[in-house]
């Protein structure tokens, strides 16, 4: 099957170092020739520095390294061409418009600029990678932290194909059975029959607890690409923006003495120990009859963000006293059964803090609390540690990362089918239980890219991707 040769920039366009220029194709070769002016070929995998001219005009663009793969070992399964050109605007673009005026359709020489992800497509239709490998490219260069790094490798990979090919294989082989039933029932009797059937019943039963408990696992994880959720709660003036901003280690808010400085809530994303965390920034708590309209507003959605949260970070300062509406705002919170951490600041502003005495009025356990300053960081380095220990307990001990694509294919074609296969055997139906497994199996083959129709969805795996990767 005759496809064009492609080239696109695979790092990011502007002023930078360097600027990767990927060539795909059966014209790779040609392209290097004609930008080299020289008919000597480069040795495959062997990096080497040439200088780079426009076709034609002999006119200097740049010197590169470049580096040439031969077919079939590439990523894509084709020859593969990289130039590492000097990462100037105008360089780039020299070298991008010299690949593209080498297009010469009268000379059989089709070389065109790539789609989103065509690289990665070519690679899917070269048979190098299946579906789930392919979404764990995209997961992983989203990735933003070290858990989400590692979390995509499952599907990089190939775990994440490993496993869904080993529930087809199950459900090919239960279908198997059954279809030994429907094409051989005359020369089975009737006990043996029925035994066959309550058999595969048993074996679908199982894989569809599998399938499920890996789902569970899966929306547990999730909270690694949309962040763990922290909300800052506690009184006006407790230091919560002072907190964000160590957390962040920079000044993402304005820190001031004013009674009731923010006003709405504020999500800030932080990398906190290799974790995503979305701090929540809210208004302070305090009496509704000291605040105006705008700021009682301001402490509604600080309630309302703070039990939708993961984790509450309940900031209190030491040199006051604790105010009943922070303690019924707590009660509120521990009735939600919501994950309470205390933050004790401003510890630089007296000799002794009693912990015990804060964990008695609020109502606590004692190991929820962390005495520390913001102002001198005494003490910050233990509660960021002890946050981390409180996120591993959020998430999963070993995230799995799907699209949202699988989880689809998973929920609607999968165990949809398994569970269509218990209704018709309730029915006694074997002909219809039959059908159902296979449209199972098909779902599997929909995720992995193993199926009928897979052109369909395609389209859908593709669309995210830069171009160029």
């Amino acid at each position: 099957m005759f496809r064009p040769t492609i080239y696109a920039l695979s790092t990011k366009p502007g002023r930078a170092a360097i600027g990767v220029i990927r060539v795909l194709g059966p014209h790779s070769l040609y392209i290097y020739n004609q930008l080299t002016v020289t008919k000597k070929q480069p040795l495959p995998q062997k990096t080497s520095v040439r200088k780079l001219y426009e076709p034609g005009t002999k006119l200097l663009l740049d010197e590169a390294l470049t580096v040439f793969f031969k077919a079939p070992k590439t990523y894509t399964g084709e020859d593969l061409l990289e130039l590492h050109v000097h990462g100037g605007t105008a360089i780039v673009q020299s070298v991008l418009e010299s690949i593209k005026n080498l297009h010469s359709p009268e000379k059989g020489i089709e070389i065109r600029h790539a789609e989103n992800g065509e690289f990665s497509h070519r690679a899917f239709l070269n048979g190098r990678f299946d579906l789930t490998e392919i979404e764990g490219i995209r997961e992983m260069i989203d990735a933003e932290t070290e858990t989400q790094r590692k979390a995509a490798l499952a599907s990089l990979t190939g775990d994440t194909k490993k496993t869904v090919t080993g529930w087809r294989t199950e459900i090919v082989n239960n279908v198997a059975l059954l279809t030994t039933v429907v094409d051989f029932g005359e020369e089975h009797d009737l006990e043996e029959t029925r035994h066959l059937f309550e058999q595969v019943d048993h074996n679908i039963d199982v894989l569809k607890s599998r399938i499920q408990d890996y789902l569970h696992r899966v929306k547990q994880s999730d909270v690694l690409l949309k962040g763990i959720k922290v909300s800052l709660l506690g009184p006006v003036n407790a230091g919560k923006l002072s907190l964000l901003n160590y957390l962040a280690n920079r000044e993402t808010a304005i820190v001031s003495d004013i009674a009731g400085t923010t006003r709405d809530v504020i999500d800030v994303p932080l990398d906190i120990n290799g974790y995503k965390v979305v701090v929540g920034d809210t208004a302070g708590i305090r009496s509704l009859k000291d605040a105006d309209s705008i700021e009682a507003e301001g402490i509604r959605r600080a309630k309302k963000r703070a039990l939708a949260g993961d984790i509450v970070l309940a900031v209190v300062p030491v040199n006051e006293p604790i105010e009943d509406s922070l303690v019924e705002n707590i009660q509120l919170l521990k009735d939600a059964k919501q994950e309470i951490v205390v933050v004790l600041n401003k510890s630089d502003l007296t000799d002794k803090v009693s912990v015990s005495l804060f964990s008695k009025q609020l109502g606590l356990p004692q190991e929820a609390f962390h005495v520390v300053s913001c102002k001198t960081g005494i003490g910050m380095k233990e509660l960021q540690q002890a946050l981390t220990d409180r996120f591993k307990l959020v998430t999963t001990s070993e995230p799995v990362l799907l699209t949202g694509r699988t989880q689809d294919l998973l929920e609607n074609d999968v165990l949809f089918g398994l569970e269509e296969f218990k209704r018709w055997k309730e029915e006694d139906d074997i002909i219809l239980a039959l059908e159902s497994l296979r449209i199972s199996a098909e779902g599997i083959g929909k995720i992995t890219g193993d199926a009928v129709g897979v052109e369909e969805i395609l389209g859908v795996v593709f669309l995210s991707f830069c171009i160029g990767k």
